[in-house]
């Protein structure tokens, strides 16, 4: 169950921390949010020092669909009822230079970057589609709704954003990691003001950045309020009509498609974490009906950690933790909020203004509904008397019979049946 990139490509292998050691900048977390911070960190000639508890891209990177895009689902016309025109135009800003850095940076590696073209279309709802476009306009972008003849169902059409890109994630990273300085297999079991410890010595650090995918430190910040985390589901099929370009149903429940050399890469069944969905046979479904011929070659799952509105938190870890940092909450949008992510926080930890930090701050309000959804949820699992119980705050844990896992309903954390911790936020293993 890995993915294609998984199989296609050769990641550089870094040694554990040995011993105790200081750096000015830590990096917690190997994926590639934290492996592009260390990118530009280093190219602003910082001391830095990235850690990873297994090896780098070893969790959720791996799992992407890998679509370089500022086209984030029909999310314009959202930001603009909810944060104004201005802050919707910063957001779309941010997200457009990090394709365009993506763009540049990929011209060093051998990662099967292309641009495309990117759609989100609507199975049977044009208004929605049309307020999309009238948003595009007043943010100065090409504001047409195109119809949709490579989907193989009909639709009520799809707002176009053109300039956008897909490539192979890992072997990307493998080219921008192979230089930096980072220790694989080190484990970060505590975390103090000025100093890590790991099992191989201890890491003092003038400031530090969470690139965990979901934050690790429950005291600070009310992460654990402010995301859940969703799993959606990925099939690599053979045999199957290739695509010029990229697309996403605005219903979060809907399908998305790419294409790669010769594979069609067909994504959905999305759910949030510990509930029912329909995983890979809702995907085998769909490909039976629409894709007969298609041979399937890959399959595999993403989790994505989702905040309380549209945008990722990216900034300051919170008010009670200077000179602490985090970037998360990247909801399907993984690879560019990563970029925005790494180029944002290369500006903090150096003290030099952002203009786009107020619209990621992690601070902002969190008086948004789908916070009481956040909390019932957990006190519903928290409340059931079953075993067994997740160590991140003491969820009754849920069996998910597609994946042999046990999943965590309140915040994300999945583990093996044998008990060993396959995501977090929780940081270790669960007896049963």
């Amino acid at each position: 169950m890995d993915s294609v990139w998984r199989e296609t490509a050769a990641l550089p292998h870094f040694e554990k921390l040995a011993g105790d050691v200081k750096t000015d900048v830590l990096i917690i977390g190997g994926g590639i949010t934290g492996i592009l911070c260390a990118h530009f960190i280093k190219e602003r000639g910082m001391d830095y020092l990235l850690v990873e508890g297994e090896e780098i891209c070893h969790g959720v990177t791996g799992n992407t669909t890998a679509k370089i895009t500022a086209q984030h689902g029909l999310i314009y016309s959202k930001m603009m009822r909810h944060m104004g025109l201005e802050k919707t135009r910063l957001y779309l800003e941010a997200n457009q230079r990090a394709v365009l850095k993506y763009a540049e940076l990929a011209q060093h590696y051998a990662c099967d970057f292309i641009e495309k073209k990117s759609f989100v279309y609507s199975v049977d709802d044009r208004k929605k589609l049309e307020q999309e476009a009238d948003c595009y306009r007043l943010l100065g972008l090409t504001d047409e709704i195109v119809e949709t003849p490579e989907l193989p169902f009909a639709t009520a059409g799809a707002v176009m954003m053109r300039g956008q890109a897909q490539f192979h994630p890992l072997k990307f990273l493998a080219g921008v990691a192979k230089d930096l300085n980072i220790c694989e297999h080190t484990f970060v079991t505590q975390l103090m003001p000025g100093k890590a410890v790991t099992d191989q010595g201890t890491i003092a650090y003038k400031q530090v950045i969470f690139a965990t995918h979901y934050p690790i430190d429950n005291k600070h910040g009310c992460y654990f309020l402010k995301l859940y985390q969703h799993r959606s589901y990925v099939l690599a099929l053979k045999q199957a009509p290739q695509m010029e370009g990229m697309y996403v149903d605005e219903d979060r429940k809907g399908l998305s498609f790419r294409g790669y050399k010769d594979f069609l890469l067909v994504g959905g069944s999305s759910h949030r974490t510990g509930k029912r969905g329909g995983n890979w046979q809702e995907l085998r479904q769909f490909a039976g009906q629409y894709y007969p011929d298609a041979v399937e070659q890959y399959c595999w799952a993403a989790q994505d950690c989702m905040p309380l509105d549209e945008a990722p938190y990216i900034g300051s870890y919170s008010p009670s933790m200077p000179g602490c940092y985090v970037a998360t909450g990247f909801q399907k949008w993984g690879i560019t909020s990563a970029m925005v992510s790494a180029m944002l926080l290369a500006d903090l930890v150096q003290g030099i203004e952002n203009p786009y930090a107020a619209v990621f701050d992690p601070g902002r309000s969190i008086f948004k509904k789908q916070l009481l959804c956040n909390a019932a949820e957990s006190l519903v699992n928290l409340l059931t008397p079953t075993t067994p119980r997740c160590p991140h705050l003491g969820c009754a844990l849920k069996w998910n019979p597609a994946e042999h896992s046990w999943d965590c309903p309140c915040h994300g954390s999945r583990f093996t049946e044998e008990g060993k911790l396959l995501d977090n936020p929780a940081n270790g293993d669960v007896k049963l």
